[in-house]
């Protein structure tokens, strides 16, 4: 049985989900050092997202801001490792823990070589979690000629790998076991 990992969406799918890519997606980045009395100069980046809301919030309208994650491929990923991890054995033990989940601030999403898009495994970002308007995502999705989307299982594999970043907790003592 086949389970295909993505689905190309037409231009009339007005609905989004968890699990839609939106290439170049406007992020907003307020200044580092915030005072409500002053005008601030807010930065505008794109980046490559996917949405990470639940989908049954954003069908039924219930949230006004969409959470979204940076994905990018497997090469930019490994390119932009630090230099004493570029040798042939530790980019193999990185991407063996990507593909375990053992990097927990990262997620792994299979290529699909009939997306040209995808013909590189996507690696998505949970380190630095952004948020857009329902709105403003809504109308920057109508305006794609086609959308991608992350289909389940893997959607919600996903969607287990955020929650397990996201509800992390550090000890502030670990636990010496002795005796054995």
């Amino acid at each position: 049985m086949s389970y295909p990992w993505y689905e190309i969406l037409t231009q009339n799918t007005k609905n989004l989900q968890q699990g839609d890519f939106i290439p170049n997606c406007p992020i907003l980045i307020p200044p580092s050092n915030i005072k409500s009395e002053e005008e601030m100069e807010i930065e505008v980046n794109e980046i490559d997202s996917i949405i990470l809301s639940q989908s049954c919030d954003l069908v039924n309208g219930k949230i006004e801001i969409v959470l979204v994650c940076p994905y990018y491929t497997l090469s930019t990923f490994i390119s932009n490792l630090p230099e004493d991890q570029q040798g042939k054995k530790a980019i193999r033990k990185i991407i063996d823990n990507l593909r375990k989940g053992h990097l927990p601030g990262y997620h792994l999403l299979d290529k699909d070589q009939n997306i040209e898009a995808f013909s590189d495994y996507q690696v998505v970002d949970f380190r630095n979690v952004y948020g857009i308007q329902f709105k403003s995502l809504t109308q920057i999705s109508m305006e794609m000629r086609e959308r991608i989307r992350l289909l389940p299982p893997y959607r919600e594999h996903l969607s287990q790998a955020f929650a397990r970043y996201f509800m992390r907790v550090g000890l502030p003592q670990d636990i010496e076991v002795e005796g054995y």
